[in-house]
């Protein structure tokens, strides 16, 4: 490590993202877990766990400011983000 920068290697599969619709968090004392989730509902309901992020508790409060700064950001660049309907909480994964 120079200066202070780390080198970060990005797998060709992981640079293509997926694509989540839903999130689920949980919690206990030692750790944040945070489930992302595609749904669709046509032709027929259908849920798959796209991803899961396990992390400590204060790396989740870092997390929740960062999003809270880079909203407050967006919003103040392209307007409003309407939050619209919110899925039923406590959804089930098969």
């Amino acid at each position: 490590m120079q200066d202070g920068k780390i080198e970060i290697q990005l797998e060709p599969e992981l640079m293509k993202g997926v694509y989540a619709n839903v999130t689920n968090i949980g919690h206990s004392r030692e750790e944040f877990l945070i489930d992302f989730l595609f749904i669709q509902q046509q032709p027929a309901p259908f849920g798959k766990l796209v991803s899961r992020v396990i992390i400590h508790p204060s790396h989740a409060k870092r997390l929740m400011m960062a999003l809270q700064d880079n909203i407050r950001k967006y919003e103040e660049q392209h307007g409003v983000i309407e939050t619209g309907s919110q899925p039923p909480p406590n959804r089930t994964l098969q």
